[in-house]
């Protein structure tokens, strides 16, 4: 089948899942991980197979589903207009908050990588022109951003394969068992306390999904995708970030916004590790400009719907959402003005933990979703059982994951998540009340 223009192929999609999730989740990853202790890696086992669980039960809607939409079209088969607006709205929400973090985590390793100490407000500033430089990357359409992402990756890619393997030649054992508990929390405290960074990690398993309409032959190519990005991802977390554990001490670690590059510098050099922190900091810019581009399609996708405003479904010539970039990108500059922090890493927990709250919402939608698009698709029922029950695994893990995150981001998030179902009265009528008096009339 000829690859129709301006679409991403499946190679460049799945790159852009796996940029999506390793891009902007990784890179902090030991230092927020340090918090807690290597005892994380009992963290990575649970969120591991959650997200594995989520990433099966995406592949097959994305297989099966006959609505467009990613997340906001499979929940519609369950919950109707109203599940698909809150799957679209909450999921969007999600990202505005999400891709500011990535933002703020390019500037934590630039500020590293040059050697400068950024107030709070300057952290602001510079994040602020790190969204607006991806955004207009953005605007030359879909397959220039494939492409990017293709190339930005190996920017993580590389020091990842190489701590991975080469790494464990300066790994201590003793190190490593030094730093299980540093805060002796209890077992069950430990994992709860890292299941919010871990699934941050994983967030992103579901962006093959949500650029479905962006990509050649969905149907086939997005189960790939999705599958293949996570399970790739999965591996290179867990074992970089444990290698990484046993080569720097867990003190060091805790106090450094860039600790891949404090690793080869470790290893290596100072220059190494100067090095490595500037590759790091192009695939995060790679992984915003994923992160940048799947958020205005995920808003056009529900201005198309009459969800959002229309404004947000206008587009160019190569089938880019522009107008609706640059009023995301206005949002999100307002957003992190308003979140400033004494540090940097507080700021980063604050949007991290408020993005991962949002975000489970629609996996929950979804996942609920499940069992109705395979029947009413007609799958066999041994294949819709089996998934059912996987789908089932994952929204215990979403749960368990919202219980995780902590009383303050529930507390936004649900603000966030109730005052959709205001928004949503404003466009209702366009499908609940219309359809109701077309059916008695």
């Amino acid at each position: 089948m000829k690859k129709e223009k301006n679409k991403m192929s499946v190679v460049q999609l799945t790159m852009i899942t796996a940029i999506n999730m390793m891009g902007s989740g990784i890179i902090m990853l030991p230092t927020k991980l340090a918090e807690v202790g290597t005892m994380s890696i009992l963290s990575w086992l649970v969120t591991g197979i959650g997200s594995m669980a989520l990433a099966y039960a995406f592949a097959q809607c994305g297989m099966f589903s006959r609505n467009s939409g990613g997340m906001g079209g499979y929940a519609e088969y369950s919950h109707g207009k109203s599940g698909s607006f809150m799957a679209n709205y909450s999921y969007g929400i999600s990202l505005v908050i999400a891709n500011i973090a990535i933002a703020i985590s390019a500037v934590g390793y630039a500020s590293v990588l040059f050697g400068i100490e950024l107030s709070p407000v300057h952290v602001g500033l510079w994040t602020i022109f790190t969204l607006w430089l991806a955004t207009v990357l953005n605007f030359g359409g879909a397959s220039i951003t494939g492409k990017l992402g293709s190339f930005t990756v190996w920017g993580v890619i590389i020091p990842v394969l190489v701590i991975s393997t080469v790494g464990w030649f300066w790994f201590s054992g003793a190190d490593y068992a030094a730093a299980w508990n540093p805060n002796h929390f209890s077992f069950f405290d430990g994992i709860g306390k890292s299941i919010s960074i871990t699934l941050w990690a994983f967030l992103g398993l579901e962006s093959a999904s949500a650029n479905m309409d962006a990509v050649d032959n969905p149907k086939k190519n997005v189960p790939i995708a999705c599958l293949g990005g996570t399970i790739g991802a999965a591996i290179i977390y867990i074992v970089s970030t444990n290698v990484i554990a046993g080569i720097v001490p867990n003190a060091d670690l805790l106090n450094t916004n860039a600790p891949f590059g404090l690793a080869f510098a470790t290893m290596f050099t100072p220059t190494i590790g100067k090095i490595v922190m500037g590759m790091m900091v192009v695939s995060c810019f790679g992984s915003l400009l994923g992160w940048q581009f799947t958020i205005a399609g995920v808003f056009r996708t529900s201005a198309i719907q009459g969800y959002f405003p229309k404004i947000f479904g206008k587009v160019t010539k190569t089938e880019t959402p522009i107008i609706g970039m640059i009023i995301i990108t206005v949002m999100q500059s307002l957003l992190a003005l308003m979140t400033i922090s004494p540090t940097l890493s507080k700021q980063f927990d604050v949007l991290v933990n408020l993005a991962v709250v949002t975000n489970v919402i629609p996996y929950l939608l979804s996942m609920g979703a499940v069992n109705v698009i395979l029947k009413t698709e007609n799958v066999p029922d041994k294949k819709r059982k089996v998934t059912t029950v996987i789908s089932i695994i994952a929204s215990v893990y979403s749960l368990y994951a919202l219980y995780s995150s902590g009383v303050e981001p529930m507390f936004y998030g649900s603000i966030v998540t109730f005052a959709g179902w205001v928004l949503y009265g404003f466009v209702s009528y366009r499908f609940d009340v219309k359809k109701d008096l077309e059916f008695k009339m």
